[in-house]
């Protein structure tokens, strides 16, 4: 018997990395999995890895800087499902520019999908999860929501905000809806390549006790533990998933 057993689980940015893993582990838990991604081909491949190892899900595809897209992701699972119980608030975008070399559109650009999205998802399908008496909500954040010298200005400045965000939707949408935050740390993914992939980030690997950088996976089993029963009296929290780099 799995964890997430009829569940209905909306993995945003599930076409790649973290979310794809997380993707996994849910349906292989029981839960019938929403993927969402920008990418249509990306998201039939998850959706038919799923399928292929005894899994239900489906997919849509979403702009998460748009509203309108966000509120599709939600009429779309409620047609097929009939219910949401999991909303895991993942899709992301970074930038590497400083202060200095950052305009106003692409800091907007950050803000909306690191933030807005995750606000804006939330909004949508917490009606649902407090009409039903029961609900979880994960939100990545990063360990550059922790400290600045983690990440450049706009992503440790929208991780911070995710932080903040997580703790009061966990005031105000208790007792019915939990609400937990995932701060990775160097996760072996597409946008850690875009920072320049494991090489870039040695330094941070031999920061950590595990001499060693984390995988998708990883987050996966952890936002598990976040979205089933197993954290029944956990919420508001925020759980440095980070190989301890700052122990």
């Amino acid at each position: 018997m799995g964890r997430l057993d009829g569940k209905v689980a909306i993995v945003t940015g599930s076409t790649s990395g973290m979310g794809r893993d997380t993707a996994y582990v849910f349906a292989e838990e029981g839960a019938k999995v929403v993927v969402v991604g920008r990418r249509e081909n990306r998201a039939k491949e998850v959706v038919e890895t799923i399928k292929e190892n005894g899994g239900e899900a489906i997919y849509v595809v979403a702009d998460m800087s748009k509203p309108e897209d966000i509120q599709n992701v939600v009429d779309k699972t409620m047609e097929a499902f009939g219910t949401i119980d999991i909303l895991f608030n993942n899709a992301g975008v970074v930038s590497f520019k400083n202060i200095l070399d950052l305009d106003y559109d692409e800091y907007q650009n950050v803000m909306k999908i690191n933030v807005d999205a995750y606000f804006l998802m939330t909004k949508a399908v917490a009606p649902i999860m407090k009409e039903k008496g029961s609900g979880a909500i994960i939100n990545t954040g990063s360990v550059a929501g922790t400290a600045a010298k983690w990440g450049p200005c706009v992503y440790a400045t929208s991780k911070h905000a995710v932080n903040g965000l997580t703790k009061a939707m966990a005031r105000e949408l208790g007792p019915e809806i939990r609400v937990n935050g995932i701060l990775p740390g160097a996760i072996q993914t597409e946008m850690l390549d875009s920072a320049g992939g494991a090489d870039a980030m040695e330094p941070m690997k031999q920061m950590s006790p595990l001499k060693k950088l984390g995988v998708g996976r990883e987050i996966g089993t952890v936002a598990l533990f976040f979205a089933s029963d197993d954290s029944s009296f956990i919420t508001g929290q925020l759980l440095r998933v980070d190989g301890g780099v700052d122990c």
